[in-house]
């Protein structure tokens, strides 16, 4: 949620931003909503002001409260019973209006309609030329027993997966080392200085955090999408988290931090669940859109000031991790209709896939600035004392779609697939598979 002082002092802007988001707001409406609730709050508090000095009264005269007396502070009551009914009931339609305002995006976002004006900021690596016609990820993982979807649609339906063998220690592989890399100082420093970031050196921590989040949790992160994206369970007032960050965002709510204390670094390990509701049709072939995933993310808590650096350095990383597994990707500036509702900048890495002969979507990094901070209550203090709203960002490390990458982009002519050096030794030192 933005602040609302900011959409009083900025209406025009708020519109503006908002469409270009393809998100139309209704400005004069919040507005009118805001300053009702603004004359309704004054009303409440000078009612309680004459309730209270009522009260003060009867204490003060020991004698029986006369008939008057009684009806007056009955009639003071009733009026801020019902005062405070009202301004409950405009602060619901209020909040409500606010939820729909989405993030403002940076200066620097480009405006686009759609996806498909998203910008290729740069191209790393090429394409290896493998000597014969590449095979998708299904048909290697089918020939090896690895993937099995139809036992998978037995049990679960469409969209699931058995991964088996050496495939699941190959995943498992590549997410140790992404919490090895991101758990390490001198890494993370490396990456700072290439980069010039002007942030700290501060490692990631690892977290397994719950996969199920409760109603009001899960919607203050912005990330509840009941329609397209969240499973919710039936019996209870849980929802089964569609990527770590959705329970990491919450970790500290209500808490403020020194500004010594921050940034906090979290990499989140978790099983993800995502109803795809309206993809049906899409990406369909393999293991690109299933139901249910495991993912390795990161999540940062910053300052204000070091809030865009912090989204420079999860990008970065995820940059140097793919070059370091050698897979060639695109570094995609995505432009304002595609960035999402909660983000003020969004970045995406689309990964080579020999098999398929083109870019997929493997990673993502999103910069929240204050948006999820606001109503998850979560601020540090500044050297003055000052007491400001932290900072969100949060970023892909690797899913299941780097792990297609990586069979893809090494497979050879006998099927067989080689294992990208950095991961040799999680892997009892195979060089293949």
């Amino acid at each position: 949620m933005i602040d609302i002082q900011f959409i009083r002092d900025n209406p025009k802007v708020v519109e503006e931003k908002a469409l270009q988001k393809n998100i139309k707001v209704d400005v004069p409406q919040l507005l009118g909503f805001d300053k009702e609730w603004r004359e309704l709050l004054l009303q409440v508090e000078e009612k309680r002001r004459e309730r209270n000095e009522h009260a003060a009264a009867f204490k003060q005269n020991k004698g029986k409260p006369s008939d008057e007396d009684l009806e007056k502070g009955k009639a003071l009551k009733e009026d801020l019973t019902d005062l405070e009914h009202k301004l409950d009931s405009i602060s619901l339609q209020l909040n409500n209006l606010l939820k729909q305002v989405p993030n403002m995006p940076l200066d620097e976002v480009p405006v686009g309609a759609s996806e498909d004006e998203n910008v290729i900021a740069q191209e790393v690596g090429k394409p290896k030329e493998l000597g014969f016609k590449p095979k998708s990820h299904i048909e290697i993982g089918e020939a090896k027993d690895w993937i099995d979807k139809k036992r998978a649609a037995k049990v679960a339906g469409s969209r699931f997966v058995y991964l088996k063998g050496d495939l699941v220690r190959l995943e498992m592989a590549l997410m140790q080392y992404g919490i090895d890399k991101l758990s390490d100082s001198k890494f993370i420093k490396e990456v700072v200085e290439k980069y010039r970031l002007k942030v700290s050196d501060k490692p990631f921590v690892p977290v397994l955090p719950p996969a199920l989040a409760k109603t009001e949790i899960y919607d203050a992160t912005a990330r509840l999408d009941k329609e397209e994206t969240t499973y919710k369970l039936a019996e209870d007032d849980l929802w089964l988290n569609a990527s770590a960050e959705h329970t990491l965002v919450p970790m500290h709510q209500g808490e403020t931090f020194t500004k010594d204390e921050l940034p906090l670094r979290y990499v989140g390990y978790t099983t993800a669940f995502r109803r795809e509701a309206g993809s049906y049709g899409k990406d369909i072939e393999g293991i690109i859109r299933l139901h249910q995933f495991n993912k390795l993310e990161m999540e940062s808590f910053s300052t204000a000031a070091t809030g865009l650096d912090e989204h420079k350095l999860l990008v970065a990383i995820q940059r140097e991790l793919m070059e370091e597994l050698e897979i060639p990707y695109q570094l995609i500036q995505k432009c304002s209709a595609d960035i999402g509702g909660p983000n003020a900048s969004g970045w995406d890495i689309n990964s080579w896939m020999a098999g398929q002969g083109a870019y997929r979507e493997t990673h993502t990094a999103d910069y929240m600035t204050d948006y999820q901070a606001r109503r998850r209550k979560t601020k540090s203090k500044d050297d003055e004392g000052k007491t400001k709203l932290v900072h969100t960002n949060d970023a892909t490390v690797f899913s299941e779609r780097p792990l297609i990458a990586i069979v893809e982009n090494n497979q050879t002519k006998e099927g067989d697939v080689i294992i990208p050096k950095v991961l040799q030794k999680y892997m009892g030192g195979r060089e293949k598979i």
